[in-house]
C-alpha cells in the first residue's frame, strides 16, 4: 500500500499537462455560441424555445437560416480547435482527451448549469480533425437522411451510429474508433428524449418553431 501511495504522488506531475488538456478542451467546449449570438441579434434567450438546447437546430427555431449556420459553423470550430491545438502539443493521447472533454463542455457548460447543446456540430468538428473523410461521410449522411425524413433528430441519431463506422474504415485506429464511439455514446444520451419523441410520432420536423 505505501508503495502504490509513493508512486502515485509521483505520477502527478506526469498527469499535470493531461489535466490543463482536460480543462483548456473543456473551457473551450463551453462557450456557448448559439446562446451568444442569439441574444446579440436580439432573439433573446434561445433556451426559452423549441428543445431548450444551445445548438444550431435550435437557433434555426428563432427564424434565422444565417444565426443557426453560424452557430453550426463556430460550434464545429471549437470542437476541431481543441483537438488539433491538444494532438499538436501532445500528440494522440492528448487529442483523445480534448476530443472527450470538449464535448462534454460543450454538452454540460459550467456557465450554463451544466445544460448545453446536443453535440452534434462540436462532434463533427472533432471527427474532421481525426479524419476529414469520416467527418464529410458523416454530415453527408447527415444531410441526405434530413433531407428524406425533415427529422433533425432521426438524422443526428443515425449519422451519429454511422460515423463510428466511417472513423473505422478510413482510418483503421482503435484509438480513434473508441473515442468516436464515446463521443457518440455522449449524442446519443442527450438525444434519449428525441429519440422518445420519434417513437412516439412526436418529433417536429425542420422548418417548424
Amino acid at each position: 500500500m505505501f508503495d502504490d501511495r509513493i508512486l502515485s504522488i509521483e505520477a502527478l506531475p506526469f498527469l499535470g499537462p493531461y489535466a490543463v488538456c482536460a480543462l483548456v478542451a473543456y473551457f473551450l467546449g463551453s462557450i456557448p455560441f448559439g446562446l451568444i449570438l442569439t441574444r446579440l441579434a436580439g432573439h433573446g434567450d434561445v433556451r426559452k424555445i423549441g428543445s431548450g438546447s444551445i445548438g444550431a437546430t435550435n437557433v434555426l427555431r428563432t427564424g434565422s437560416k444565417k444565426l443557426a449556420a453560424l452557430t453550426l459553423l463556430l460550434d464545429a470550430a471549437k470542437g476541431a480547435a481543441a483537438v488539433f491545438l491538444a494532438y499538436d502539443v501532445g500528440g494522440p493521447d492528448f487529442l483523445v482527451i480534448a476530443a472527450v472533454a470538449v464535448m462534454v463542455g460543450h454538452m454540460f457548460p459550467i456557465w450554463l448549469r451544466f445544460k448545453g447543446g446536443k453535440g452534434i456540430a462540436t462532434g463533427l468538428g472533432v471527427i474532421l480533425c481525426i479524419s476529414w473523410p469520416a467527418g464529410l461521410a458523416g454530415f453527408a449522411s447527415w444531410i441526405l437522411i434530413v433531407a428524406v425524413t425533415h427529422y433533425v433528430s432521426l438524422a443526428s441519431v443515425i449519422a451519429t451510429i454511422l460515423s463510428v463506422g466511417y472513423v473505422c474504415y478510413f482510418t483503421n485506429d482503435i484509438q480513434y474508433v473508441q473515442t468516436v464511439a464515446v463521443l457518440s455514446l455522449l449524442i446519443l444520451f442527450k438525444h434519449r428524449a428525441n429519440m422518445m419523441r420519434l417513437v412516439r410520432g412526436e418529433e417536429p420536423k425542420i422548418g417548424k418553431r
